[in-house]
């Protein structure tokens, strides 16, 4: 049987579904005297038929133990679904489902990132990636990490701009209105941004055959910000952004806070210590460095690309080479014998070097 079915016009991942599911619930909530008068709807989409020949092996790692039933809103298992316990999650230490006080164990894991407040249940959270799992097989995508800084834009502090930088001032006047714009000044958080060369078009690219979050160590603030400008939208990431706050272990990043299965997951960073736990879905990107401040900071002495008036080509660039072996990979990984991102990653470099 084939896994593609009849795609939605703008793709819906677990996180996203999932906080639509608690903005409803939670305005419901707001308009009762008592949590315990809620009624919580299982409103979700058909199982579709276990396609075990052509995924196999990421069935049988991701799903195994995962009763994949409709993305959004919590349940459980036979006469139980619907009840508690086991609480699916907790608002602010309340069971979004029954509202009883959250028994602290530490068991349960913050996504702040999908609603403020929440935490899921370990048991939740494997379902909500079997359910992720079902939907991105069978619209035939994968899951694309993307960092931000060094690997899809450049930014610097406005008080680090070298005089030979300044007219890059005055382009980002000019190109404020562009929605296409690679150059940003984010004047609340006196900050310059250049955008990596070719950063739209791959964002628009990759969206046809990857679910896509944004995964950084830098604020919340910063990232959201970025976010707007490269996604106005909402049609790339939706609330599928990730920041330092959000990571379980101090300077690491993590797929135990992203809601899709680690065997379809594909992580672009410049840095690969950060993702000490998940080497294996790494492709690592070589730095972009556009600002004087940049290099610097990185111990180099070369000029920078903005004071040289330079800049990577649009075509053979960075994130335009980086966009043919995503396509490679997503057509190798929907082949007919099937194989994992992992087995992908056996027989492909880890690191790519441009131009070389």
């Amino acid at each position: 049987m084939s896994l593609m079915a009849e795609s939605p016009v703008q793709s819906s991942s677990s996180s996203d579904d999932f906080a639509a599911f608690l903005d409803t619930e939670l305005e419901v909530a707001s308009s009762s005297s008592s949590p315990d008068d809620e009624e919580v709807d299982n409103a979700g989409e058909s199982d579709i038929e276990e396609s075990s020949n052509k995924r196999r092996k990421v069935d049988s790692e991701d799903t195994k133990d995962v009763a994949v039933k409709d993305s959004t809103g919590p349940s459980s298992d036979g006469e139980d679904m619907g009840k508690c316990p086991p609480h699916p999650g907790f608002i602010k230490g309340l069971c979004i489902l029954c509202g009883q006080l959250e028994d602290d164990n530490g068991s349960a894991v913050a996504f702040g990132y999908i609603h403020k407040d929440l935490k899921l249940a370990r048991k939740e959270i494997s379902r909500l990636r079997g359910a992720d799992l079902t939907t991105v097989l069978r619209e035939k995508k994968l899951i694309l990490i993307l960092d931000l800084d060094h690997t899809l834009l450049n930014s610097t502090r406005l008080v680090d701009i070298s005089m030979e930088e300044q007219y890059l001032l005055r382009q980002a006047e000019i190109l404020q209105n562009d929605s296409q714009r690679s150059l940003v000044k984010l004047d609340g958080m006196h900050m310059l941004t250049k955008f990596r060369p070719f950063v739209h078009t791959f964002l628009k690219e990759a969206s046809t055959i990857f679910e896509m979050y944004v995964y950084t160590m830098a604020e919340r603030s910063y990232a959201l910000e970025i976010a707007n400008i490269l996604d106005p939208e909402r049609v790339y990431f939706n609330s599928k952004v990730i920041t330092q706050s959000d990571s379980t272990q101090r300077n690491q990043k993590g797929l135990d806070v992203v809601l899709g299965a680690e065997s379809v997951v594909v992580i672009l960073d410049d840095t690969e210590f950060v993702w000490d736990k998940h080497k294996e879905n790494l492709i690592l990107m070589e730095r972009y460095h556009f600002f004087a401040s940049s290099c610097r900071q990185h111990g180099s002495s070369v000029r920078s690309l903005s004071e040289l008036k330079q800049d990577e080509s649009d075509s053979n660039g960075a994130l335009a080479t980086i966009l043919n072996v995503l396509k490679r990979t997503h057509q190798t990984f929907f082949n007919p014998v099937g194989v994992t991102i992992e087995e992908l990653f056996c027989f492909h470099y880890k690191k790519i070097f441009y131009g070389s």
